[in-house]
């Protein structure tokens, strides 16, 4: 395994074949990659800084338009290339299978810069670390993670780049038995923070000494500081992901009694509840203690039956029909009420003028939920999603390591365009996120990931998807995942085939040379439809989490919907909230999809998935990511690719704004396939 750790990527050159057979990284077919450390020399042959503000924020807060789109303060179009960083929370870091020496968070904002990111999410924990200090009182905050923010904002704002802010996850949270919060310390403080209101005074607490106390690096509060552009309430949480089962105790009991408050401002009475709900009940109904239960989320997640009247066994299931609905209702307007509050706080109190993102999570069912949690969004300003890309792995530490004799596979979204993980149903006029995505190692296609972010954010008016997740100064070395156990780390972007693939794609997104298509879907949806969990005409593909998703991979939802899902390659698809179903709009898909190639209807896109490829054919960029194995010669209007290589990514983009038939500056970038120097892998079956 020792060499698993090298400081070297091997990548492929360009006779590299597709073999059935052992395949070891680092011999004549590859090269080494070892970048000599960046000096930002003034005439270096690319430099992408000047995309960028000269400080961000320079022109004021970030906004957005009537479109739901970004805009810098003076009102010109802003799109985000972005990327997660934790490097200032590991500028002490000290471990055996690290690289040692401390990043310097100067030298990281400038290479980012370089490469065209013009955005930043940073994703700490704020809440007290009660490992360090167990005696903290429910006010404090952790102090190094708001130290790591302010410098980290501080270094990125020269460099011309946003910020994004995180500032809690209920995975990590750790609750201190002094602090009142009713249960026991020990619970999980999944779904707590959107109803529990002591932990609701200390998330307000924390977040008055994150933004309102002056940052030493640049003399502002965050609150003042226009290069933070987006702040987000919470990371991946949500009443209507399977977690919300997992709530026990007193925990459980405080909620049931709010769903029954819920109910009487409803009904009237919880005899009149009972009575709407044909007297369909539960064990755990405790009407005289002021709550009713709540039913195992799995039931929500189930079709909706529609049968004749059958005399009482009609009105038994129209009953329990009723009870779904109004849990349904109940967790959204729980998970809304929660954010419509902490906007008025952050605007009134910490005198916030940032965008407000409300959450990024997933729901129990993409078919039945999904548009649920997105309207829980809509009090804030922003949505977003969290969306990662790759295939099975299997092994002991699967969920944060890839060990020797793990088994995997590489499943390349160019021959399941249904993976690609900006197929999003977007809300109109809002803005839509990806806070957390990667083609996540140890996936062998992550060149084709930039590439068709670039190519279907520019389609589909994806606001931005943001790379996880940069650890390092520069490049990210192969290395041990946690700094002590000899494996890899997979959660990263900063190899040679992803952050290597980013400059042209950066360009080409940020700079709009691939045209945004008209909506191809408009669904309006009735509110009591979504309590109902009514199928919608259109749904995202379920995705994996191998940290908290029973099995090794997403399953297909085998529930049919009206519209085909190639209608997320061909342009737009947008939702309406409170609006009348009928008035719903489906563009005509034929004319653009047929079995194995999808076109937008911008005519610059193919996605070709069974010859395995896309195209971007646009005046200003052309480019191809292809298993060329299959498709070996692409020749576009302007520019003809011909790759020898089984698999690789190119693109052309005009550096002088002239389009490339004209253009006097072109960037012509190729990526292909990288590993660790001396990895090797083969073939295996797998369950």
């Amino acid at each position: 395994m020792a060499t698993l750790f090298a400081l070297t990527v091997a990548l492929t050159g360009p006779s590299l074949r597709a073999q059935s057979t052992a395949i070891e990284w680092g011999g004549s077919q590859t090269w080494a990659f070892t970048p000599k450390r960046d000096t930002f020399s003034a005439d270096a042959l690319l430099d992408l800084r000047s995309l960028n503000e000269k400080v961000a924020g320079e022109t004021g807060y970030v906004r957005v338009d009537a479109l739901g789109d970004f805009v810098r303060g003076d009102g010109s179009p802003l799109r985000f290339w972005a990327v997660n960083s934790d490097v200032a929370h590991h500028t002490s870091a000290a471990r055996p299978l690290w690289r040692q020496g401390v990043p310097d968070l100067t030298r990281h904002a400038r290479f980012l810069a370089k490469r065209g990111v013009n955005m930043v999410r940073l994703h700490q924990q704020l809440s007290p670390d009660l490992r360090k200090n167990p005696q903290a009182a429910m006010s404090d905050i952790n102090e190094s993670e708001r130290d790591a923010i302010w410098r980290t904002v501080a270094a990125l704002r020269k460099e011309g780049i946003y910020t994004t802010i995180s500032p809690y996850w209920a995975v990590p949270m750790k609750l201190s038995q002094k602090w009142g919060i009713a249960g026991d310390q020990n619970q999980s403080a999944l779904g707590l923070l959107f109803f529990d209101e002591t932990l609701q005074s200390a998330y307000k607490a924390w977040l008055r000494k994150l933004l309102t106390e002056r940052n030493p690096y640049t003399g502002l509060t965050l609150a003042q500081d226009s290069s933070v552009a987006i702040f987000q309430l919470q990371n991946e949480d949500s009443l209507l992901f399977w977690s919300v089962n997992g709530i026990k105790g007193a925990q459980r009991l405080a909620l049931e009694r709010r769903y029954a408050e819920f109910l009487v401002r409803k009904y009237g009475t919880l005899a009149k509840v009972l009575e709407a709900w044909k007297g369909v009940g539960n064990a755990a109904d405790a009407p005289t203690e002021g709550r009713l239960a709540l039913l195992n989320i799995w039931e929500m997640t189930q079709t909706p039956r529609r049968i004749p009247v059958l005399g009482d066994l009609s009105d038994l299931w129209g009953g329990k029909a009723v009870r779904l609905a109004d849990q349904t209702e109940f967790y959204a307007r729980t998970m809304y009420a929660f954010n419509q509050t902490m906007v008025e706080f952050l605007r009134k109190d910490l005198g916030v003028t940032q965008l407000i993102n409300a959450g990024n999570w997933k729901t129990a069912s993409s078919v039945h939920l999904n548009d649920v949690e997105r309207w829980s969004y809509t009090a804030a300003d922003v949505d977003a999603a969290n969306v990662y890309t790759g295939g099975i792995h299997k092994g002991p530490n699967e969920g944060w390591a890839i060990m020797n004799g793990d088994r995997f596979t590489s499943d390349s979204v160019l021959l399941n365009p249904r993976l690609l993980p900006i197929n999003l149903k977007q809300t109109q006029g809002r803005p839509m996120m990806l806070t957390e995505g990667s083609w996540v190692m140890p996936n062998g296609f992550a060149s084709e990931g930039p590439f068709l972010i670039a190519a279907y954010s520019s389609l589909t008016g994806v606001d931005g998807y943001y790379w996880f997740e940069d650890h390092e100064e520069g490049w990210t070395p192969p290395q041990s995942a946690n700094g002590y156990l000899p494996s890899q780390g997979k959660w990263l972007f900063g190899t040679p085939d992803m952050l290597g693939s980013f400059p042209a794609a950066a360009l080409a997104y940020r700079l709009g040379y691939i045209a945004r298509g008209k909506p191809v879907v408009i669904e309006n949806r009735a509110l009591q439809d979504l309590w109902d969990r009514k199928t919608p005409i259109l749904t995202e593909e379920p995705t994996f989490d191998p940290n908290r998703d029973a099995g090794d991979i997403a399953k297909a939802s085998s529930v049919k919907t009206g519209v085909s899902p190639d209608a997320f390659l061909v342009g737009p698809v947008q939702i309406v909230f409170d609006k009348d179903p009928s008035q719903s709009s489906v563009m005509q898909l034929d004319k653009y999809a047929r079995p194995g190639r999808i076109q937008s209807n911008t005519g610059e896109l193919v996605f070709n998935a069974s010859q395995g490829f896309c195209t971007v054919d646009a005046p200003r960029a052309q480019g191809v990511a292809a298993h060329f194995g299959r498709a070996p010669s692409h020749q576009l209007q302007d520019v003809r690719f011909t790759s020898e290589n089984s698999f690789g990514a190119a693109m052309a983009v005009s550096l002088d704004g002239a389009p490339l038939k004209i253009s006097k500056r072109i960037l012509l970038q190729y990526a292909t396939q990288s590993r660790p120097t001396g990895w090797r892998d083969r073939p295996v079956p797998i369950k």
